[in-house]
């Protein structure tokens, strides 16, 4: 179990290193036939029970920390001896409020997030006032995420058209061609020492968020330098998406001001501790589950003829991140998201029993990690650095251009023959087509 070795790869992501790559030989149809529709439609009551339950924590969690400072100053009652003893429980009681109002809020972003693909309620209304509401309230651009991330689930895993966590290439830092390339190459671009490596994974943890947000920071290439989330006229969105695009700014305006207001009225020490860290903590969160769902040694990404939603679908990865907590607080985030990419119109808290249907579809296909996934953070940050140019199925490479993993070509060749990529994304007309999440207009999934 991970937490006995919190050092030590998963025993299925090393069988996956022991393997070589072919895609799943299934087909969409397959895997949407396994899962009963009933599975798919939110139960409303349950869904509002989440979202004020959240808010309800939050606001408990504010309570208690309001209590803090008080009852450091009576020496908690008498209990704790003044001094160090004091000041040390003070500070232990902030950090365990810093690290479960982060948490909270993290489960208030997944849920806003759910939102965004209609998946709370039936009323498309409701679900775009909880999750603007939501999202307001951590920061989020809501209308402009939800449009890109919808954009990565159309294009999960494709390096053409995806717009999350695209994967550098070996010419963005100038390395040799692949055939001429010489260890000391390599080093010179990659090698450095463990403080700076843990800088630049703190740097992104505590911003790589705002960097996605404000600068499109592994974003999809095919947007300018400079493109971001907050411009109306940014190519991330279509003409029509404008005014929405223009209510989310104004919602993170009036946040902005409101903190501003308490913030004159009760003090900078009083904004830092009740809200500035547990918003670093939810950026930490939002990050490492939304790049470990799809930064992976072992999992592909795929261009050309070669991608297909079922394979852009299957290419990610189902995570314990914090075990119980994981779930309670972060609503299945992790611990279900292959399912989620298979049906994003399933509410999370269907995801388990989704979960183990599709994984008897897709057998050895199906993607877990059991490794800690603090060390799987470390360990992709360290080993996904970049990929070739070329290929149809490509794995990112280490520092000594390594791939982890390699495709099987006979299996490919084989599945290929049987299998047109494109024509695994129809269902049969019985079923319907697959839809788009924000439209409800049908997928050409001949030229997704």
């Amino acid at each position: 179990m991970s937490f006995l070795n919190p050092f030590k790869n998963g025993r299925e992501y090393e069988a996956r290193l022991r393997k070589p790559f072919s895609p799943p030989a299934v087909t969409l149809k397959q895997i949407h036939d396994a899962v009963p529709k009933e599975l798919l439609k939110p139960t409303e009551w349950i869904s509002m029970y989440y979202v004020l339950r959240d808010i309800a924590m939050c606001s408990g969690f504010f309570y208690l920390a309001s209590l803090i400072d008080l009852w450091a100053k009576s020496s908690y009652g008498g209990y704790v001896e003044p001094g160090w003893q004091t000041t040390v429980a003070r500070w232990t009681l902030w950090a365990t409020y810093w690290w479960f109002q982060g948490l909270v809020w993290g489960g208030m972003f997944c849920l806003g997030h759910d939102a965004g693909h209609g998946t709370l309620f039936n009323s498309r209304m409701l679900n775009q006032t909880v999750g603007y509401i939501l999202h307001v309230f951590l920061l989020i651009p809501y209308s402009s995420w939800r449009s890109t991330h919808h954009a990565h689930h159309k294009a999960t895993a494709s390096m053409e058209r995806d717009e999350n966590y695209l994967p550098h290439l070996r010419s963005d830092y100038k390395l040799p061609g692949e055939k001429s390339a010489q260890p000391a190459d390599y080093a010179e671009v990659f090698e450095e020492t463990p403080i700076w490596t843990l800088t630049r994974m703190l740097i992104m943890q505590g911003m790589g968020w705002w960097l996605y947000l404000t600068r499109n920071t592994l974003g999809a290439k095919m947007y300018p330098p400079g493109t971001n989330h907050f411009d109306p006229w940014s190519p991330l969105f279509k003409p029509a998406q404008r005014p929405a695009i223009i209510i989310s700014d104004l919602g993170l305006v009036a946040m902005g001001t409101v903190l501003y207001i308490l913030t004159r009225q009760y003090g900078l020490n009083a904004f830092l501790k009740y809200y500035f860290v547990p918003y670093l903590m939810v950026n930490h969160w939002i990050v490492m589950f939304t790049y470990l769902h799809h930064s992976d040694p072992t999992i592909p990404h795929y261009r050309g003829s070669q991608w297909s939603f079922m394979r852009g679908a299957a290419a990610t990865v189902d995570r314990p991140l914090l075990g119980w907590m994981g779930r309670f607080f972060l609503h299945n985030i992790s611990h279900d998201h292959v399912a989620h990419h298979f049906f994003i119109k399933a509410p999370f808290y269907n995801g388990p029993k989704i979960t183990k249907l599709v994984r008897r579809v897709l057998q050895d296909q199906y993607n877990y990690d059991s490794t800690n996934t603090f060390y799987a953070l470390y360990r992709s940050f360290t080993q996904c650095l970049f990929v070739e140019e070329e290929g149809d199925i490509i794995f990112y490479k280490n520092k000594y251009g390594q791939a982890a993993r390699e495709v099987d070509e006979k299996v490919l060749e084989a599945i290929n023959e049987k299998w047109n990529p494109k024509a695994q994304d129809a269902l049969d007309e019985k079923d319907g087509p697959v839809t788009d999440e924000v439209t409800g207009e049908p997928l050409d999934v001949e030229t997704q």
